[in-house]
């Protein structure tokens, strides 16, 4: 086993592991004390995190177990991490350790609501997970909170997934596309996902067979790439942004759910146009395009957990 440390003050800007962890944008971690999801407001912030990350190319080619856990402030604390192999360079790519945070945030328009959201949540960080894991969680995110998506996922890694030790202790890798394909919708039903079992099941169908590839979408220009994931079943607009933003790196996609057009109906009434593909250029401008995600999330969080 092979540990290190990352030091926060070294990066550029503040980072929250729990904020960034816990914030609705991935649902492959679990914390070691079984609270994932469980509160919506800071606890003491030095859980352990786990998880077994999938191969992505360029930075992993193997399924590496995980843990990370961070010490002290989001601007002088340190994250600690155990795994098999070296571990930074992922963790890098998966907390975008690499933005500059403050560059970032200095960069969307100067809205009291991003800065309320902002100083609630300093130093959280968009994700970048492998791409299927996170198109099956959104996939499954449609009417659910939080806590019941991450425990669907969690229910396939348990059942489905490969065993990957670390230490000796097993952990439960995310099931590849061909484990998923190869389950029946009965089966997927039986870990309550309910009607977007059919969904998972076609959509790793897909993907297994080489029919589809989401991570081709990387490729296109912003509303191409989400054109093309909606050829996904069980992908809508709203999923696609999910996965362009929390995956491929589109910082400048706004997935509206529920609690974005609730913030566009109260706050910004105009950017509302009564089509997704027109709301969403202007709920984009209006938190500054390149980095409208960034705002996007923050505010989600915020509101999610009753900031305002």
């Amino acid at each position: 086993m092979e540990r290190g440390a990352i030091d926060v003050a070294e990066l550029a800007g503040p980072f929250d592991l729990q904020a960034t962890v816990e914030s609705g944008q991935s649902y492959l971690w679990n914390r070691a004390d079984g609270e994932t999801y469980a509160d919506l407001h800071a606890h003491d912030g030095d859980e352990w995190y786990e998880t077994v990350v999938a191969p992505i190319p360029g930075v992993v080619d193997e399924r590496i177990p995980l843990r990370v856990r961070q010490d002290g402030g989001v601007h002088d604390g340190t994250l600690r991490w155990e795994s098999t192999v070296d571990a930074a360079p992922v963790l890098e790519h998966l907390f975008r350790l690499d933005d500059d945070l403050d560059a970032v945030l200095d960069a969307t328009p100067d809205l009291p609501l991003l800065e309320r959201a902002y100083g609630a949540y300093e130093g959280m960080r968009l994700t970048r997970d492998p791409v299927f894991p996170c198109l099956i969680s959104f996939i499954c995110s449609a009417q659910m909170r939080v806590a019941r998506i991450h425990g669907m996922q969690r229910r396939l890694r348990e059942t489905y997934g490969d065993v990957v030790e670390l230490d000796g202790e097993p952990y439960h890798a995310f099931p590849t596309p061909e484990q998923l394909a190869a389950r029946t919708e009965e089966e997927l039903r039986d870990l309550s996902l309910g009607y977007r079992a059919p969904y998972v099941r076609r959509t790793a169908e897909m993907v297994a067979s080489g029919e589809a590839d989401p991570l081709s979408a990387a490729e296109l220009p912003y509303e191409e790439a989400r054109e093309s994931l909606t050829r996904f079943v069980g992908v809508g607009d709203k999923v696609a942004d999910c996965v362009l933003l929390f995956s491929l790196g589109f910082l400048e996609a706004v997935p509206l759910d529920t609690w974005i057009r609730t913030t566009i109906e109260e706050y910004y009434p105009d950017c509302e146009r009564g089509d997704y593909a027109e709301t969403s250029r202007a709920i984009r401008e209006r938190f500054g395009g390149r980095y409208a995600g960034y705002a996007q999330t923050y505010v989600f969080y915020y509101l999610r957990a009753g900031g305002e």
